[in-house]
């Protein structure tokens, strides 16, 4: 049990402060669109992220500079063009519930969250590396990843059913452009703090 507390506090902790993947996942949650698809891809992944490094890829991962720094050049990128859409989208207006009715298919969103998970570079130190290195410290591992997986379930599930809640601020189309405004402002100083970190 208390390998299994530390990964669900480690987890929570490390996935909680808002970055591309949870902005985009708020975004879903309040337009009401695929939003079980795009929580249960998020949380697969960490999964799958998570147990990679507590079975020792992060070891790995620390000791490739070229496969850490393609991530890296990627993910400023894939970052840069999706806060560029994001803040058009709040230049031009209008709410996004309205423009959710000719929104992006199942396919397409699971591309977008897809690449904001696995071309992030945070998302592979945060899981891979820092978990990985945490659980080293635990006789019981599988507890510990257990305990991170819940972590990882409980916050995006929350985080998408949740944005709910936030439907009647979101009624107002001047709360969809300040929301752009915001998510292109994250993801472009995610990737500047990227760049600056190369």
């Amino acid at each position: 049990m208390q390998s299994y507390m530390a990964g669900l506090g480690t987890g929570l902790s490390l996935i909680v402060a808002i970055g591309a993947q949870n902005a985009f996942v708020l975004k879903q949650g309040l337009i009401g669109r695929h939003v079980f698809a795009t929580c249960a891809f998020c949380a697969l992944s960490d999964a799958l992220l998570i147990t990679l490094g507590v079975a020792g890829a992060g070891t790995i991962a620390l000791h490739a500079p070229g496969f850490l720094a393609a991530m890296r050049w990627g993910g400023v990128i894939f970052l840069l063009v999706y806060g560029a859409r994001a803040m058009r989208q709040a230049l031009r207006g209008g709410s996004a519930l309205q423009a959710g009715a000719g929104a992006a298919g199942l396919p397409a969103t699971l591309a977008v969250i897809a690449a904001l998970t696995w071309l992030n570079p945070h998302v592979w130190l945060d899981t891979v590396v820092l978990l990985g290195a945490i659980s080293t410290g635990f006789e019981n591992k599988a507890g510990f990843v257990m305990g991170a997986v819940s972590g990882s379930v409980l916050f995006f599930f929350g985080l998408g059913y949740g944005a709910r809640l936030l439907a009647p601020v979101f009624a107002r189309p001047m709360a969809w452009r300040v929301l752009d405004v915001g998510v292109a402002l994250v993801m472009w100083s995610i990737a500047l703090g990227l760049v600056l970190k190369g």
